[in-house]
């Protein structure tokens, strides 16, 4: 498993501010949706599914994902995930 704190310090580096950790159990899914700043998603444990207009990108330990502000987006795991947010 990776380590949050050290992701988080290099997010910071990045200019991400607002940087938290969240987990979400097996069988979460949140339906499409957008944010009002750019996000970030940095996983650290487990693997998540997030889906654009653009694609499907499936996220594991270590992988991170940057989806810009307005982008219609959904999310779901089937193992669960912990992983690192952040905006700008």
């Amino acid at each position: 498993m990776l380590d949050p704190k050290a992701i988080m310090e290099e997010l910071r580096k990045e200019g991400y501010k607002n940087l938290y950790t969240w987990c979400d159990p097996p069988g979460t899914f949140y339906d499409w949706h957008t944010h009002p700043e750019d996000e970030i998603r940095v996983v650290y444990k487990g693997s998540i599914v997030i889906g654009t207009e653009e694609g499907i990108f499936e996220l594991k330990e270590g992988d991170r994902l940057e989806i810009k502000a307005g982008t219609r987006h959904w999310a779901r795991t089937q193992e669960g995930v912990c992983y690192v947010c952040g905006s700008k």
